[in-house]
């Protein structure tokens, strides 16, 4: 019985963080709320650095259980410049916590208010959170033909005008991608060989619309790109196996040990601007992090561990 008790508490062990961070939620959205009114008449500029200063408290403490409640260990590949730069964050997505890496990389270089994300639709109709995150200087986006790209373009553009600190996180795979969700691939696989492209075998086949739009509202307001591949690295049983990428909750549970974060950092001047042109550099970046998937990330590459 007792026993029984001991491990049924051991499996719920990330109720503790979730309950925290999804309770503190509102709170934290109160105090953004009176900051918005009270700044009502002030110049955008002071807004946005008080906002920028609340949303990097607050994942700052989400950062601390992704990090050191779950002692994950870190392995980092690459130069990570330890100065805050205006960029687009490119990366493979395949778990919810995807979005949490990119907060671990912009805390290590004291950029963490900065980030803001491009979502899909659907997820603005998360409690408090969708609402946020709009407001934060997230932009959701609709896929294929009911992409809007004047609306991305114009919100943009504004935040080139203010000089608003840029740390836009992009999935440009559009959904998410576990190795067993085999009619995905084979779905990304057909779109490339319809289109001529080398097919890719452990990631999507990266779509360039909000890519090319982010980069041709902001080039002159960036300073370079960041691609980053990510790999989670489960052990199932023991036997240091990879298994499919865990979920926020898995991830909380610990059942992620090692976590494998490759980082190239791309001037901008090194981007074509052309579409047709920045289409095939972006399948290039993505043809590379197909290469880096397992053994010549995790085994070739000598880490850095945080």
């Amino acid at each position: 019985m007792l026993l029984s008790l001991v491990l049924h508490s051991y499996s719920m062990r990330y109720l503790l963080p979730g309950v925290l961070l999804l309770g503190s939620a509102p709170t934290y959205l109160l105090a953004w709320t009176l900051w918005r009114v009270l700044s009502a008449l002030l110049p955008t500029g002071l807004y946005q650095r008080v906002d920028d200063r609340l949303y990097c408290v607050y994942q700052n403490m989400v950062l601390f259980f992704f990090e050191n409640y779950t002692g994950v260990q870190i392995l980092l590949y690459g130069d990570l410049p330890k100065n805050k730069e205006n960029v687009i964050y490119l990366a493979n997505h395949q778990s919810t916590v995807d979005w949490i890496v990119a907060d671990m990389l912009a805390a290590r270089q004291d950029a963490l208010g900065h980030v803001r994300y491009v979502l899909k639709d659907q997820l603005k109709w998360l409690p408090l959170y969708g609402f946020y995150f709009a407001q934060h200087g997230g932009i959701y986006v609709k896929r294929s033909a009911k992409f809007n790209e004047k609306e991305m373009r114009n919100k943009l553009q504004s935040y080139v005008n203010t000089g608003t600190p840029m740390y836009l996180v992009i999935f440009p795979e559009g959904t998410r991608y576990k190795r067993t969700q085999t009619k995905l691939l084979s779905a990304s696989q057909a779109f490339a060989a319809q289109r001529g492209l080398p097919v890719l075998k452990h990631v999507l086949t990266p779509r360039i619309k909000a890519t090319h739009v982010a980069f041709d509202s902001m080039k002159s307001h960036l300073d370079a790109i960041y691609d980053v591949t990510v790999v989670y690295e489960g052990d199932e049983k023991g036997s240091g196996k990879y298994s499919n990428p865990p979920s926020m909750t898995e991830f909380l549970c610990k059942q992620c040990p090692t976590l494998h974060i490759h980082f190239d950092r791309i001037d901008k001047n090194e981007v074509p601007e052309e579409q047709e042109h920045m289409k095939k550099w972006l399948h290039e970046r993505f043809e590379i992090k197909d290469k880096k998937w397992l053994e010549v990330l995790i085994k070739v590459v000598a880490p850095v561990v945080w």
